[in-house]
């Protein structure tokens, strides 16, 4: 689709630059916000009305965080073809609402190097549902918009602002390609780590 208007999506960051920004101006524009964690109380410290994941799930976040957004609910959600009729049976067969939105970014694993973590507190800072999120919306930006990264954040606003609340197909597509560079060099980041035998 050309224009996708944003009625219901999901904020989990690390990078919390202008969050708050970002969501109160979603929840004047009427989208549904979807959170986890500290990003979830932050959003709530703040007055913007936020719907837990594990309500979403009917699940708790579980092994200390590890696993939250890894759940149908939340994948199945993202990763619809809504031009294909059968994956909208399949949202209604299970109550699936789908996101049009995932604004995610990743654990700084960098950082986690720079301060000379090693061995399982470096392990802890590899981020698995935040690649999985972004890949999920990214390969499916013809339905869904990501937003990795907080230097996207006024354009998002800006096109929402002038389109009546819909976002453009070129925004989404850039956005998607972001995203597979992001996570190779996150990926490649991790990967140098185990060469060093950091882990």
């Amino acid at each position: 689709m050309e224009w996708l208007r944003i009625k219901r999506g999901i904020i989990s960051v690390t990078d919390k630059s202008r969050i708050v920004e970002l969501a109160k101006f979603l929840q004047e524009g009427g989208v549904e916000i979807i959170s986890t964690g500290g990003t979830k109380k932050l959003l709530e410290s703040s007055g913007i009305k936020v719907i837990s994941i594990s309500d979403v799930t009917g699940f708790p976040e579980i092994l200390d965080g590890r696993v939250k957004t890894l759940h149908p609910y939340i994948h199945g959600a993202i990763l619809a073809d809504r031009e294909k009729e059968e994956h909208i049976k399949t949202l209604q067969k299970f109550d699936i609402k789908p996101l049009d939105l995932v604004c995610v970014n990743l654990y700084n694993f960098k950082d986690a190097l720079e301060k000379g973590l090693k061995g399982k507190e470096l392990i802890e800072q590899i981020d698995i549902g935040g690649p999985t999120l972004l890949r999920a919306a990214a390969k499916n930006f013809h339905n869904v918009a990501v937003l990795p990264s907080p230097s996207f954040y006024d354009d998002f606003i800006n096109e929402l602002k002038n389109n009546d609340f819909k976002i453009s197909l070129e925004f989404r597509k850039k956005t998607a390609s972001y995203v597979f560079r992001l996570t190779s060099d996150y990926d490649q980041m991790i990967f140098k780590a185990f060469e060093k035998n950091l882990m």
